[in-house]
């Protein structure tokens, strides 16, 4: 017989073998029952194309989102500017103050170089000018007529608010669906209205994110565009974009007004108060719903 000494080494090693087949054996089960648990990801598949579906419209109308949520964060305005007027052979450029707070109230101050030439505050449909170098003090309603004779905007107020605060006008619906989206260069442009040409088209156009132009066509006059007004020279005002450069073209009066904002602020506070005028003692006072024989009447 071996000696006993050698008998347990044996032994040791067999159960050492024994113990290493058992660890490889569990490995292989695990491995393969891994096999059937653990799964390839699955391969992307390209998306189905929606029927009728418009990658433009798609775009503008995230566009026309981002300039409704604008319009909810804008209440006022006012910055001094310097206005450049033409019509025809006449040209006027001047500095202004002016004040706006939606819906409808406005307020510009004309400076002559010795002081203020011309004052007028709009207040709703209520409107009232004062011209100092003449004491002259006018009272009257709120018209695109009495707007543009003074501050070369033929508008009534809310849309001379709108047009000055870089908003879109009234009558776009910003939750309705372009009927067709085109470019202008790098501008894309959306336009509703073009199924019924009775109303005209109005157009939104759109450069670099921001309204770049506002574009109103007449019904039923060969197309003629009733106004164009371009925003240009966005600044970041507290988280508002905001349009240093107005300029805005009226074919049916012929003239072209350009608004160059200096230091504008917006939603500022701003009393009611700002948008009422009264006469000072001893002006001539006019009011402009009568005819010129009738107007002028000393009333202090």
């Amino acid at each position: 017989m071996p000696p006993a000494r050698a008998t347990e080494r044996a032994a040791r090693r067999k159960t050492v073998s024994l113990a290493a087949l058992a660890s490889m054996l569990l490995l292989a089960t695990l491995a393969t029952s891994a096999c059937f648990i653990v799964r390839p990801p699955p391969v992307a598949q390209p998306e189905t194309p929606i029927a009728g579906f418009d990658a433009g419209k798609y775009q503008v109308q995230k566009l026309i989102a981002a300039l409704a949520e604008r319009e909810k964060r804008l209440d006022s305005m006012q910055t001094p500017a310097v206005m450049e007027y033409t019509a025809g052979d006449q040209h006027l450029k001047a500095k202004e103050e002016i004040v706006v707070k939606r819906p409808a109230n406005l307020r510009v101050e004309a400076m002559a170089p010795f002081g203020v030439a011309l004052l007028l505050a709009a207040q709703g449909s209520e409107l009232a000018i004062f011209e100092p170098g003449r004491n002259r003090f006018m009272r009257g309603q709120a018209t695109a007529d009495t707007l543009y004779r003074y501050v070369r905007i033929p508008m009534a107020p809310a849309d001379a608010v709108g047009l000055l605060m870089g908003l879109a006008p009234p009558e776009f619906a910003l939750n309705g669906i372009a009927d067709s989206v085109s470019s202008d260069g790098a501008m894309i442009v959306a336009s509703y209205g073009n199924n019924n040409t009775a109303s005209g088209t109005r157009e939104l156009g759109f450069l670099g994110g921001n309204l770049a132009m506002v574009r109103v066509t007449a019904g039923n006059a060969g197309g003629r565009v009733n106004y164009e007004v371009r925003y240009s020279d966005y600044h970041d005002i507290g988280g508002v974009m905001f349009p240093y450069v107005v300029d805005a073209t009226f074919p049916a009066a012929g003239s072209h007004v350009t608004f160059r904002y200096l230091r504008p602020i917006v939603n500022g506070a701003i009393p009611d108060s700002t948008f009422v005028l009264t006469p000072a003692p001893g002006a001539t006072l006019m009011n402009l719903s009568l005819d010129d024989a009738r107007a002028f009447a000393n009333e202090s």
